[in-house]
């Protein structure tokens, strides 16, 4: 159980969520690939091969030439993309796709943090165009996520502006606790990656969500609560007076937060083998 409502008159504290599967069961930035194709973005060849990507994601296993293959071509993927394009497609099937696949134990957790006083931060590899929607639809008071660059144009370059990812999401933690007065160390954090290490670590409880085994290992070396989170619910089951909010959420920028996490991945696991010999 979480404690109790805070004291105000004592520093603020906050809950740091990683978003995918943690607070959603797929990946967010996946799992636009078929509007893509519908909207004529993609071919269904792209479509296969981002099926497989999210596979690839979901099981958790690829080697380091796969992961690059895969880092290269989904950064090759969306460069030349109209922004606004993106945009209507997935402001049209965001509550489709991603209120379904919320997992329940996290939006009871969110509620939670919320109850006690605590802000709730969204911390994401995944495109910030994708993730703030997302946050909105969760109640999240702030989101930290990728940022990447637009031409003038209005179409996506293909390069990133700022990569959350691995450190960086610690950095991005410890820049929001000295500008929002967050005590980190009362602070909590959920992820179900080793590349969230760091932003575990920037805590003073940090949680293993559905961990992989890597860390698994970590989280029962350093004796982290490990939690599983195993039954995505649809908002409108969880809450019957739900509705959509009346703005349209602007999406956009998927793939490339599939390729900055892969890439991030790569980064990690060769950083920890290196450390490890």
């Amino acid at each position: 159980m979480l404690k109790g409502v805070e004291n105000h008159s004592s520093p603020r504290t906050a809950a740091f969520f990683d978003l995918d599967k943690t607070v959603i069961a797929k990946s967010s930035t996946l799992t636009f690939s078929k509007s893509f194709y519908q909207g004529g973005l993609i071919n269904r060849r792209a479509v296969l091969r981002t099926a497989y990507a999210q596979f690839v994601f979901l099981a958790g296993g690829a080697d380091h030439d796969q992961m690059e293959r895969m880092r290269k071509y989904l950064s090759a993927l969306c460069r030349g993309w109209n922004v606004q394009q993106v945009k209507e497609i997935v402001a049209e099937t965001l509550h489709d796709l991603i209120d379904p696949i919320i997992y329940d134990e996290a939006a009871t957790l969110i509620e939670e943090h919320h109850t006690a006083g605590r802000d709730v931060v969204i911390v994401s590899t995944s495109g910030a165009e994708v993730v703030e929607p997302i946050g909105e639809l969760l109640g999240a008071d702030r989101v930290v996520a990728t940022r990447m660059a637009v031409g003038d144009d209005g179409c996506f370059t293909g390069e990133v502006e700022y990569y959350a990812y691995g450190p960086t999401k610690a950095e991005a933690i410890r820049e929001l606790a000295e500008s929002e007065g967050y005590d980190l160390a009362r602070c909590y954090a959920y992820s179900d990656s080793v590349t969230d290490v760091p932003m575990l670590e920037a805590v003073g409880h940090p949680h293993a969500v559905n961990p992989g085994r890597a860390l698994r290992r970590e989280a029962l070396a350093r004796e982290w609560p490990i939690l599983d989170f195993h039954r995505p619910v649809r908002l409108k089951q969880r809450f019957p007076a739900f509705s959509v909010p009346p703005r349209p959420a602007l999406v956009a920028a998927a793939a490339i937060g599939a390729a900055a996490a892969t890439a991030g991945l790569v980064w990690f696991a060769s950083r920890r083998r290196a450390t490890v010999a």
